[in-house]
């Protein structure tokens, strides 16, 4: 579905650049190459994907749609932003009154009891500033240390190096053993496996149609609440994680520029999808666990009031409330991003 020549000539520059990834799965699909061995490798399942993809809601109504926009495919770090939109869920019951609380005051005897990560707080976590240190499942946030992210600044040493650790809240890094760590905080905080939050509070109430699954790694398994549960990774970082559409994403995204709304009933609080966009000062292109467009530097092509989940391979879901506009992008040649953006852009501001 393609309303007018701009969007036929930006779906078939999307189709044109379809992220190099093999489709079906191989020996190093989806695995941190960079990442030192023994932590090289796979510690959950990954799956096929489908051909590039996306979907493109303007106020709400599909104007653009190309790929397989039914078909549930990994996200990979867009799992993160899922994961701030449950900790609102949480904030909103009730759970998590206070972002600023230390995490282990409310989760105690999972890691955040004692030295530096005694200081470590929510807001720490979804601002990927807590310099949680420690191994969870078998991998060491050491693994991602001196991490390199696309949009962030650069690291001055070599991944998987020991680099001296800061005092929480004072250095910025892209993490995926803490992001994980936040996930167990979580599952600890509702004493319910996330998967079934999310679909509860998330999933069922913006009205996603498709099949999806959120699952961990191999040894992820915890006690809690009497219940042998799986902890689910924020990504797809040695493996597992979120498997959703390009369109039950755009409903999830169109929620969040709804301020948390959906028809007459309120997911999440305003306040809370307002909290996620807040830059943090350490690095002002992000706020929690999403990317924002500061100083148009995340993406030069698109207004500086848009704000991303993002994911290796590539995916994409591009929130611009100015043009109330919802895409998602899905395996897309990340190199072409900000040249497909522009294109779609340049469509929307051409519809009646």
């Amino acid at each position: 579905m393609q309303s007018n020549a701009a969007f036929q000539e930006a779906v078939q520059f999307a189709i044109d650049h379809e992220s190099t990834w093999d489709r079906e799965v191989s020996g190093v699909w989806g695995v941190h190459l960079q990442d030192p061995p023994p932590w090289n490798r796979l510690f959950g399942p990954v799956h096929d994907r489908g051909p590039v993809s996306g979907t493109v809601l303007v106020d709400g109504k599909t104007v653009a749609s190309w790929g397989e926009p039914k078909r549930s495919d990994l996200t990979f770090s867009v799992a993160k932003t899922y994961l701030a939109l449950l900790a609102g869920v949480a904030h909103d019951r009730g759970l998590l009154p206070d972002v600023n609380e230390p995490v282990g005051k409310r989760v105690p005897g999972i890691g955040f009891d004692s030295g530096n990560n005694a200081l470590v707080t929510w807001e720490h976590l979804l601002q990927q500033t807590s310099e949680w240190e420690g191994e969870l499942f078998g991998i060491p946030d050491q693994a991602d240390r001196y991490r390199a992210v696309t949009f962030g600044k650069a690291p001055d040493g070599r991944k998987g190096d020991a680099r001296p650790l800061q005092k929480p809240g004072t250095y910025w890094e892209y993490n995926d053993v803490r992001i994980n760590q936040l996930s167990l905080a979580l599952l600890h905080l509702f004493q319910r496996p996330l998967p079934e939050v999310f679909g509860e509070s998330i999933m069922g109430p913006v009205g996603a149609g498709n099949p999806w699954q959120w699952v961990g790694y191999d040894n992820a398994w915890v006690e809690v609440a009497g219940r042998r549960v799986q902890s689910v990774p924020g990504g797809t970082h040695w493996g597992g994680g979120l498997s959703i559409s390009a369109e039950d994403q755009a409903k999830v995204g169109q929620m969040m520029l709804n301020e948390g709304r959906v028809g007459d009933t309120q997911v999440i609080s305003r306040e809370w999808i307002q909290r996620m966009q807040q830059p943090c000062d350490l690095a002002p292109y992000y706020g929690y666990l999403i990317w924002l467009n500061h100083q148009r530097k995340v993406f030069p092509s698109v207004p500086e009031s848009s704000y991303f989940a993002i994911g290796a391979g590539s995916s994409f879901t591009w929130i611009e409330p100015e043009r109330r506009m919802v895409a998602i992008v899905r395996w897309l040649n990340s190199e072409y991003a900000d040249g497909l953006f522009g294109r779609i852009l340049k469509a929307v501001d051409s519809l009646d």
